[in-house]
């Protein structure tokens, strides 16, 4: 199972466990349970402190690892690697009773979670955004013995995964009712199950001074302007509803330069640990409710947040990204996570063996439709214009697939259910006005962006598509404003591109606070 570089990788890890523990093997007689005892052997074999014991657990096959002689431990039903062998190695450092590197606030503030939570969280090897949700979850199991959380792969368990109509991942039940889906931080879930922590939140966030510059949006733009900003020694502020932004759906990326290929997740993983090397005061899970620009040159402008706080600052730099462009069409908003996805590689694995169409011919609809071929047995793929807007060297190998059905020139109409999930489409061809009707079981939306700016109506420029306005140095139409990122009217919304705009607007920013009139200072004050 594990090869030498993961086998010598996985042993320096385990030297870390201070507790002894136990790997609860539930296993029957097929493949997949012999596969997983192969894999729970050699762990044990790395560390004289895990044993392998038998276990009797319902779901098979399954493990659970457990603090020898407590109730403290997380289970997993199927075998976590691919994505989830970070959430593997954690769970063992962490029951085995490593520490954890949360915040020691956010730590005490499970512990002190009052209730029975019993957690199911249902992922896919291949899902980007499963492995934060496994681990917070399995962390918080650790942390308290109220809660606990058994870790599902879909795959292998097609008929629970069918009798709950999942449809998509990560998808986690709470005491039997769903409790989300989607990415989800420790600070999230803990925030949902606790219900005065947005009020508590809230007060903290009121009592903080001005900033000099608050960025708002925590994803390459935004992070890339926090670097610059406090590099310059000035008071910098950081509000994000999730840091990382889309990067985190992102699966490949392979244009950033000088790094030949990483992954979302991990990129950034690496933008905040950056950022945190800095004096940025970091402010996650907040969403900006309103921008109330200053009245005058050197007044502080205000940034109203949905949980009823504000923050006030010299300049601020807008960074809001954008978000997946949904078709707006009957039936897409009730069929969402019932069929309709937008990320096939999440949510690709749920549709083995099925039926689905790729919405959008440009890169992201290509390289969808790619990838799903080699999981369900057909895609149809339905672009909108005369031909795809893909690269070509992507089109040539869409075309050698022979489950792939390409359509151009068409206009999907509707999303047809029956009541519970997603059985076909409708499409209208723009030739010749005819309507046509495709059975299928999941449809993947892949047809751009659209910006993150619907909060910012009235208080600066924007275009009719929303985008931010800006001129060459990264202001908007208020003086004091800046923006940057996939928000703004800068062309090609790239990684790369936006982290230069973010660090342009921070400059542009600096640049602005020490040009400003001492004397509009003390009057704005």
């Amino acid at each position: 199972m594990l090869d030498a570089n993961l086998t010598q990788q996985l042993k320096a890890y385990l030297v870390n466990i201070r507790e002894p523990i136990e790997l609860v093997a539930s296993l029957g007689t097929d493949a997949k349970s012999r596969e997983l005892g192969e894999l729970l052997n050699e762990i044990a074999a790395l560390s004289d402190k895990i044993a392998v014991v038998d276990g009797d657990d319902a779901r098979k096959p399954s493990f659970q690892i457990r603090r020898t002689g407590t109730d403290i431990g997380v289970r997993f039903a199927g075998i976590p690697m691919g994505h989830e062998f970070t959430s593997l190695v954690l769970a063992l450092l962490q029951v085995g009773g490593h520490p954890s590197k949360a915040s020691q606030e956010l730590i005490e503030q499970v512990q002190n979670l009052d209730g029975d939570f019993a957690f199911e969280t249902y992922f896919s090897l291949s899902c980007q955004n499963c492995p934060d949700v496994v681990q917070a979850l399995n962390l918080m199991s650790v942390l308290n013995p109220r809660i606990s959380n058994v870790s599902i792969d879909g795959s292998l368990f097609k008929e629970e995964v069918e009798a709950r109509k999942v449809m998509a991942v990560p998808t986690v039940y709470l005491n039997g009712e769903v409790f989300g889906q989607g990415r989800m931080e420790l600070e999230q879930i803990v925030a949902k199950i606790d219900s005065g922590a947005s009020a508590r939140a809230a007060e903290k966030l009121k009592a903080k001074d001005a900033f000099d510059v608050l960025v708002v949006g925590g994803g390459p733009a935004g992070g890339a302007a926090a670097i610059y900003a406090a590099r310059k020694g000035i008071r910098t502020g950081l509000l994000a509803e999730r840091f990382g932004g889309q990067v985190l759906d992102t699966m490949a990326i392979e244009n950033f330069i000088s790094v030949p290929h990483t992954e979302g997740p991990k990129l950034a993983a690496h933008l905040e640990q950056h950022v945190k090397e800095y004096d940025v005061d970091v402010m996650n899970l907040q969403r900006a409710d309103k921008l109330i620009p200053a009245a005058q040159a050197g007044g502080l402008h205000e940034v109203r947040l949905e949980n009823g706080a504000s923050l006030k600052a010299r300049t601020v730099i807008l960074s809001t990204g954008a978000r997946w462009r949904q078709m707006n069409v009957p039936g897409e908003d009730a069929y969402k996570n019932k069929g309709v996805a937008y990320c096939p590689h999440c949510d690709g694995p749920l549709f083995k063996g099925k039926r689905v169409a790729v919405i959008g011919g440009g890169n992201s609809g290509v390289e969808a439709a790619i990838d799903l071929a080699g999981i369900v047995a057909h895609v149809t793929l339905i672009e909108y214009d005369s031909d795809l807007r893909a690269d070509a060297v992507l089109q040539r190998k869409l075309a050698s697939l022979p489950n792939v059905q390409i359509i151009t020139s068409a206009l999907t109409t509707e999303v047809k259910g029956d009541g519970e999930k997603v059985v076909g489409l409708t499409y209208k061809d723009r030739n010749h006005g005819t309507t046509h009707e495709i059975a299928l079981e999941g449809i993947f939306v892949q047809i751009g962006l659209v910006p993150n700016t619907e909060w910012l109506k009235g208080a600066v420029g924007l275009t009719p598509r929303g985008e931010i306005e800006i001129d060459h140095r990264g202001e908007t139409t208020q003086a004091g404003i800046f923006a940057a990122g996939d928000a703004t009217t800068v062309p090609y919304k790239q990684i790369v591109i936006a982290m230069g705009e973010g660090s342009k607007a921070a400059l542009s920013a600096f640049d602005y606070l020490i040009r400003l009139n001492p004397a509009d200072l003390a009057e704005a004050a």
